[in-house]
């Protein structure tokens, strides 16, 4: 049997487009390890953002009424483990290489998300999980998530332009594409979709909820958290930014329609003590704000939240070449006093920082490429009384983390 750095290793070689996209492997992988997935009810998630808080508040959610609640999400930004959770705590070393031989011994070859998505679900149904919150990998129509076929509702947060190479270069096309997971099943919206999306969205389902924003009263929205009221309803979520607020409309109907109990007292608890890394994140007391902003929608998101700023703020940008580059620096970059440019990850997709700076120079008139991140970080910390911003991609936010989780 492989060891922990082992079975990563093999997963990591897998690659996630290493052969075409069908269902046919993950449905030959579930029937051999007994349809595992046919255990639990799910909640399936799909959509280019938001996906991630918004599963992080249902989990907390059902987590907090006291069901036993599986997490899958993607990408991981601390640990690899974290994709895999229940009830907040992450699979083990043991358990994820013990599954994973199982996987491995069905002889079906698969894709790295195709791999990782067969081990989360076997290790659910072997948990007794009651409900799993499931997160879709990419679009949803092929995505491997879409083996569930206990689906209590399916969820499509906000569609934006995003992996147009793979899911197509309109809203519509990716629209159909994330509309793929929905089903029989309910299904739940954002209130501000855009409406291309939400015309293929309205074909999709059957049954379609979507917030209502005209019983919405916002209180406070800051980076700290949020408090609203929502049909009468006093809420407030730990996840900052304006934007959370719309995600957690849609937790909160999503409940609605699942048909899972959950009392008010329960909803409102979990809403509340959701968390969810690298999203407006603060850190030295709030003087760095991380965030995995890195597509266009994303980084209107955080525009928004930057022009509330009353302190100069510096950038720290790294990114991978594949994204939509200029649309995000263009949002972004005129909003800040300083930029610092610096390579996201050491693998061939990351944008050299040299490349990224010069790029950057189109949209402000001060920026500096950085080494390495403590060169960024020390750059950014020596200029007085500002407010730093770290966004660009999730490799980034990922890596840079544990740096900023040691600063006093």
């Amino acid at each position: 049997m492989m060891n922990y750095k082992e079975t990563l290793k093999y997963i990591h070689s897998l690659g996630n487009f290493s052969l075409p996209a069908t269902l046919d492997r993950i449905k030959a992988v579930m029937l051999a390890l007994d349809n595992p997935q046919r255990n639990f009810k799910a909640v399936h998630i799909a959509g280019t953002n938001g996906k991630g808080s918004t599963a992080a508040m249902l989990a907390s959610v059902f987590k907090t009424e006291g069901y036993k609640t599986a997490l899958f999400t993607s990408p991981f930004i601390i640990d690899f483990r974290e994709r895999i959770q229940i009830n907040g705590e992450f699979i083990s070393e043991n358990d994820l290489v013990r599954l994973s031989e199982r996987v491995i011994n069905t002889n079906i070859k698969l894709t790295e998300f195709e791999f990782i998505t067969a081990v989360a679900f076997l290790y659910f149904s072997e948990q007794k999980c009651q409900v799993a919150v499931i997160e879709t990998g990419l679009g949803g129509r092929l995505d491997a998530t879409n083996v569930l076929d206990n689906k209590a509702v399916s969820v499509i947060t906000k569609i934006g332009l995003d992996h147009t190479a793979i899911l197509g270069d309109t809203i519509e096309k990716i629209a159909n594409e994330k509309c793929g997971i929905i089903g029989e099943s309910p299904t739940v919206t954002v209130a501000n979709q855009d409406g291309a999306a939400l015309e293929v969205i309205k074909r999709s389902a059957n049954k379609l909820t979507l917030p209502d924003k005209s019983k919405l009263e916002v209180l406070k929205s800051d980076f700290s958290g949020n408090e609203f009221f929502y049909k009468g309803v006093k809420y407030k979520t730990r996840l900052g930014g304006v934007y959370q607020i719309e995600n957690a409309l849609v937790a909160i109907e999503t409940v609605f329609e699942s048909g899972i109990y959950v009392s008010y007292e329960n909803l409102l608890k979990g809403i509340e003590n959701a968390s969810f890394p690298a999203r407006l994140e603060g850190f030295l007391d709030g003087r760095i704000v991380l965030d995995g902003a890195h597509n266009p929608d994303g980084a209107a998101a955080l525009a928004q939240e930057i022009k509330t700023s009353k302190k100069p703020i510096v950038a720290i940008i790294g990114m991978m070449q594949d994204k939509d580059i200029d649309e995000v620096l263009k949002l972004t970059l005129p909003n800040f006093d300083s930029v610092i440019t610096v390579k996201a990850a050491e693998m061939p997709r990351a944008i050299d920082a040299k490349l990224l700076r010069k790029k950057a120079q189109k949209y402000s008139k001060n920026v500096i490429c950085a080494s390495d991140y403590k060169e960024a970080l020390k750059l950014a910390l020596a200029i007085d009384d500002c407010l730093i911003f770290i966004f660009g991609s999730l490799y980034l936010a990922s890596n840079i983390r544990p740096l900023l989780l040691e600063l006093k």
